[in-house]
């Protein structure tokens, strides 16, 4: 699936000015489709839209407007996906406002996935990107795909802990999927093209700017089972992200802090209006446990953090069985750096299968 068969139909409604997500779905509830809504009348049109939107469709747009667009899904892997394709997230029919129509560079399938939303500071703490990594891997490797902003902080490891797991991670972004921003976050971004997704409801070249990043925070939350926040300070746009998830249904989850840490303030906030406080990946899955389909295949044969990308076990825990060890004994037996292995047992003490002892070691729980 590249682009519908319709694609420069529906590029014509995106260039009206003016469009907006609610108008596109009183039309698209009012008309079987972009071919309909073209052909119609301004008077049909005003019933439905209002005086100034009906006269804008009746009167077009100009046809190079719409090539940018065309020459972008003609490129090998983008895609727009319509409210009509069977392939629309089922998730996102829920909202209140949902987008008609989703760019997305990379497999579209990542979208029918089971997601869980990770967010938090851009200014977050060590502690905080190990965290984000560490949960993301962990619920990845539990089989839930990891969506993110794509933003500096929390959301750049959440996205590299999701494509870690086998569930891999998708981002959504606040501009045409032919830029990157923060253009700091390219590589990662080519990495989510070619191992999980990019999506945007902004036509190409779309330029960033703050109203775009609420709308963002709708399909990021709208998309999820449910958001867990790490690390947030009572300003955090990821805030915004918590209530939109509320508000649609979708379970929050916070992860508690120091009471001496800005960057705590707002899960504490989340958490005292009732967010669920997590302490490992369990509690997450524990919570979600009623929704998430039955588990199996890939997505379980390496469930437990340390796994294997082959399924082949738990190689991290083998490790441990015969006794504690420290960092540098668990990287050379692996074969791994220090900086992955400390990932890998980052996860596993948020998992409850490892714990650190004095002295640098670990120890298997069991």
């Amino acid at each position: 699936m590249s682009a519908p068969t319709d694609a420069k139909l529906w590029l014509t409604l995106e260039a009206i000015p003016g469009l907006g997500p609610d108008a596109a779905q009183r039309l698209l509830q009012a008309y079987a489709g972009p071919e309909q809504i073209l052909a119609a009348s301004g008077a049909q049109l005003e019933s439905v839209v209002g005086k100034s939107l009906a006269r804008a469709i009746a009167q077009g747009v100009d046809a190079a407007l719409l090539q940018p667009g065309l020459d972008w899904l003609a490129q090998p892997d983008n895609h727009l996906i319509t409210w009509l394709d069977p392939a629309y997230p089922a998730a996102l029919r829920d909202l209140a406002a949902p987008p008609a129509w989703l760019y997305v560079k990379g497999d579209p399938a990542w979208l029918s996935r089971p997601m869980l939303a990770i967010v938090g500071s851009r200014h977050a703490s060590p502690q905080g990107l190990r965290d984000a990594e560490a949960f993301a891997q962990a619920l990845s490797e539990a089989g839930l795909t990891i969506v993110s902003g794509l933003a500096l902080g929390i959301d750049a490891a959440a996205h590299a802990g999701g494509l870690a797991g086998l569930a891999s991670s998708v981002a959504v972004v606040g501009t045409g999927l032919d830029r990157v921003y923060p253009a700091r976050n390219k590589t990662l971004a080519h990495r989510l093209a070619a191992e999980g997704a990019l999506v945007s409801e902004f036509p190409v070249g779309t330029p960033p700017k703050s109203g775009h990043f609420p709308r963002r925070n709708r399909i990021i939350s709208g998309m999820s089972l449910g958001v867990l926040v790490i690390e947030a300070a009572l300003e955090s746009g990821s805030l915004i992200t918590a209530r939109l998830a509320s508000e649609q249904g979708r379970d929050v989850f916070a992860l508690p802090g120091s009471i001496h840490s800005t960057l705590a303030k707002g899960c504490h906030r989340l958490i005292k209006q009732g967010a669920k406080l997590v302490e490992s990946a369990a509690d997450v899955l524990e919570e979600l446990a009623g929704v998430l389909p039955a588990r199996g295949g890939a997505a379980s044969s390496a469930a437990s953090p340390g796994s294997t990308p082959d399924g082949a076990g738990d190689v991290l825990l083998e490790m441990l069985a015969g006794g504690p060890l420290i960092l540098d004994q668990l990287a050379g037996r692996l074969g791994l750096t220090v900086e992955d292995v400390s990932v890998k047992l980052l996860a596993a003490e948020l998992d409850g299968t490892v714990a650190k002892l004095p002295g640098g070691l670990y120890q298997r729980l069991f």
